[in-house]
């Protein structure tokens, strides 16, 4: 099978190239050093405008600091400020010679628990990072759990302040066994462990001279190297109709395009689709990229398909290979984290959105709450609370075609709306909760600890 290259962001099945895009989020307990450790990557990788590293150094001189804070770069509000904390979630956007990278810097606070979801939510691989000192927390295991639901398929164990425990070996290792450990019984697919100092700049950017046991790469070195493109082949193609085009002009009398962005897979001229949910089928007669025609599109350019048949379609729809369309329903359940302050109860009435789709939904059930303050199930409650996870059970008005979010993470996401005023209530994954590896293991457990909730 021949790679698909794209032409605007050429990278090839690796990801190694240099124009490759990495989309990564931090997350770690309060003061574990999470900004800290992002101000190094940016200010060691020569990510750092002058004019910022001079803004940072006059506020650190005002807060009685000689040397730059470098988590200033990234906590930006007062408040964070104020308090040392990150409590927003902060976006960063770099690059080296070899990668593109958007970052997320999220809070470590359990109140923000939702912050987190939104800035892992993209992620292709999540940095964890835990306190020498303290090791394996309550906290650390909240986000190895939040990593797991979201599949994110890569994490990092960035064993942070090495330099406060001198730099000891046998530290990193009993910290990178007791994670590597959980977070696997979980289903989180590859963990790497890497010791660091974000302070004194140790295996962050630069190889650590304290540290020669280590023989691993430099978080940079990982984040540049690790492989996180994957051939769109692999995936059936799923189309959200966006917009539907027709000019009617002298030039373009007949002309009915459909456009959108490709949220998975590829498609071709001359496939054989169908579009969901009414489940008329039709077969792709042209593609248009940036108004050229082209024989294949994949994820996740945005293109205009036409088809050969006139049907009704409009935005909202799916197209999608008749061969392997996903099943349309309208009972989805779901793992959910609710991320609005006022909660969501049983029997409300509210909005969902997937992909380009809205439609009416009501919340028949919510089976149960994970609670993170031990990752236990809470059975029955009612109602889930801001930055609760849990799972739910929903009818919609109408049908949708909705994939499990083991199999797709953009066609098995959606989002819950009030109607009345357009927020944003709950952010949702449709289908089971945890890896197989994860619900193999609950299987193996007590009930009291099991995970399949």
């Amino acid at each position: 099978m021949s790679t698909i290259v794209d032409p605007v962001d050429p990278f090839d099945a690796t990801g190694t190239a240099a124009t490759s895009l990495l989309r990564f989020a931090t997350a770690g307990s309060v003061d574990d050093g999470k900004s800290t450790l992002v101000g190094r990557l940016l200010h060691d990788s020569k990510s750092v405008l002058a004019d910022q590293l001079e803004a940072v150094e006059r506020a650190s001189l005002g807060r009685g600091q000689e040397a730059p804070d470098l988590a200033l770069l990234t906590d930006g509000l007062r408040a964070e400020r104020e308090q040392g904390i990150t409590i927003d979630v902060a976006y960063r956007y770099f690059a080296t010679p070899r990668r593109r990278f958007i970052l997320a810097d999220t809070p470590g606070h359990v109140q923000y628990t939702r912050n987190m979801v939104t800035g892992a939510s993209t992620a292709e691989l999540a940095v964890v990072l835990v306190d020498a000192r303290n090791g394996v927390v309550e906290q650390t295991r909240r986000h190895a759990a939040v990593a797991a639901l979201l599949r994110v398929p890569h994490v990092v164990l960035a064993v942070n302040k090495m330099d406060l425990v001198d730099y000891a070996e046998p530290v990193f290792a009993a910290i990178a066994e007791e994670f590597t450990a959980y977070a696997a019984s979980l289903g989180v697919p590859e963990i790497t462990a890497i010791p660091i100092s974000a302070l004194a700049g140790d295996n962050v950017v630069t190889p650590s001279t304290n540290m020669d046991w280590y023989g691993g790469p430099t978080v940079l070195e990982h984040l540049e190297t690790v492989p996180v493109v994957a051939d769109p082949s692999e995936d059936p193609a799923r189309f959200p109709v966006q917009y539907v085009i027709r000019p009617q002009t002298p030039e373009l009398p007949d002309y009915r395009g459909y456009a959108g962005q490709i949220a998975s897979g590829v498609l071709r001229v001359g496939d054989a689709v169908t579009v969901l949910p009414s489940g008329r089928t039709s077969t792709v007669e042209a593609l248009d990229v940036l108004g050229q025609a082209v024989d294949v599109a994949w994820a996740p350019q945005s293109v205009t398909v036409r088809l050969a048949d006139d049907l009704d379609i409009s935005r909202g729809d799916l197209i999608a290979p008749a061969a392997a369309p996903p099943v349309t329903t309208q009972d989805v359940e779901a793992t959910v984290c609710h991320v609005a302050d006022r909660p969501l109860r049983t029997g409300q009435r509210v909005l969902l959105k997937h992909t380009t789709r809205t439609v009416k939904a009501i919340v028949k059930d919510i089976p149960s709450r994970l609670t993170l303050a031990d990752l236990s199930q809470h059975p029955a409650p009612g109602e889930l609370a801001a930055n609760d996870i849990g799972r739910v059970v929903l009818r919609t008005a109408e049908p949708l075609a909705l994939d499990p979010y083991a199999d797709s993470r953009r066609t098995g996401s959606f989002l819950l709306i009030d109607p009345a005023d357009g927020t944003t209530l709950t952010a949702g994954m449709a289908g089971s909760a945890f890896a197989e590896a994860a619900e193999a293991a609950a299987a193996a457990a007590d009930d009291d600890a099991e995970w399949d909730f």
